[in-house]
């Protein structure tokens, strides 16, 4: 354990993605870089665990593909340095009505963006993929080349280890219990009586952000901690090598009342996986573990698109994790302002469609520490300023 009374130029609170990707570009800029982590580092109690992430650029906000466009690029670079892959490449498709007006926003974004991408009616969608996929006369399809798969838990440990490799000091079981301003400098408080000295400090700390922003400054931002469940399928027999990875078979996610998402047979070899983007509020210090959200759904959907390859019966791997979702689903990327002024930046309300992003977020507070803004991304769609009518 680091002597308390070091000085740091930033100390990062979170060792999930966010801040291990945060880590990694400030200490890659030569600041002398500390990581506080209330559990052990990779653990399952968060939002940055498990087998995978898509990541994908068909969004109906434009700041949301060019972010994604970018982190593409980061995460190659990154795993370039690092001699390991966590990104894995693949097509994506979404399906929906043909009057979602989120499709419809996705295609206006890809042509603006000049990505490449195919509207399809049902037939073509059955052609496409070879009749693994269908969808309702009145659906369309939208396939796009940007898709993939992140492998998330290898992920963060390759961002962990970037940052010692560039010097940052990086602590596990160190809870943070609270943050002061100090004469121009924050001081940070651990659970078991520690004190660390920093310049700067960036709170990552996920699902856990309202307790520990409420504790410091008194202003409770509207993120609600969501429990989810990231549910694996049995692909029939006979049918497995249909829907691998390295193959035509694409990310997809289902626009609608019910969204869900999923990726190709990957991680668990025969299983393809099928999750609903949403969940339970919950406390994260008191978890329900439930059972899972829209069971029923979920198998309705798996047994009509994947046209009866695909057990529907039951998810045969549930993987629980959780969401830090904003009212607006938009993230929080600002300062925390106040007495701290510049001097804490927060981090936070990825609403489950952050981690893609982690590298580009991550550059992004460095280079709010550093340079007390960023030109990667216009933050006024990420301001707490935002919830001022909430507070």
């Amino acid at each position: 354990m680091e002597s308390s009374g070091s000085d740091y130029d930033v100390i990062i609170v979170g060792a999930g993605v966010m801040g291990s990707s945060t880590a990694y570009y400030a200490a890659k800029r030569g600041l002398k870089t500390l990581v506080l982590e209330q559990f052990d580092f990779l653990h399952h109690r968060g939002s940055s665990h498990g087998e995978s992430r898509t990541i994908r650029a068909a969004y109906p906000q434009q700041h949301y593909c060019q972010m994604v466009m970018k982190s593409y690029q980061l995460w190659e670079e990154a795993q370039a340095q690092a001699g390991f892959n966590v990104y894995y490449k693949a097509h994506h498709f979404d399906m929906g009505s043909s009057n979602d007006p989120m499709i419809l926003s996705v295609v206006e974004n890809c042509r603006q963006n000049n990505l490449p991408c195919q509207l399809l009616r049902r037939e073509q969608v059955a052609e496409k993929f070879s009749g693994r996929i269908d969808i309702p006369d009145d659906w369309v399809g939208l396939s796009t080349e940007y898709g993939g798969v992140i492998k998330a838990t290898k992920a963060v440990t390759m961002f962990q280890s970037l940052a010692r490799s560039h010097g940052a000091v990086l602590n596990d079981n160190v809870e943070v219990v609270d943050i002061k301003n100090d004469g121009g400098s924050v001081v940070i408080l651990t659970a078991k009586g520690e004190k660390f000295r920093g310049k700067k400090c960036v709170v990552t700390v996920g699902a856990w952000v309202n307790k520990l922003v409420k504790k410091i400054s008194g202003v409770e931002i509207p993120i609600q901690p969501l429990e989810t469940h990231l549910c694996y399928w049995r692909i029939k027999e006979g049918h497995q090598g249909k829907f691998t990875i390295g193959g035509d078979f694409p990310t997809f996610a289902s626009l609608g009342r019910v969204l869900l998402y999923g990726s190709p047979s990957f991680e668990f070899p025969g299983l393809i996986k099928v999750a609903v983007h949403g969940g339970n509020l919950c406390d994260p210090d008191k978890r329900p573990w439930g059972a899972g959200v829209m069971m029923d759904e979920m198998k309705e959907w798996v047994e009509g698109r994947f046209c009866g390859l695909v057990d529907s019966s039951e998810p045969v791997v549930k993987q629980a994790c959780m969401y830090s979702m904003t009212p607006d689903e938009d993230f929080v990327i600002d300062f925390l302002g106040g007495e701290f002024e510049k001097n804490v930046v927060l981090g936070a309300g990825f609403s489950g469609h952050g981690f893609k992003m982690a590298p580009v977020i991550g550059k992004i507070l460095t280079e709010l520490v550093v340079d007390g803004g960023t030109n990667e991304v216009d933050l006024k769609h990420f301001r707490i300023g935002r919830f001022k009518s909430d507070f």
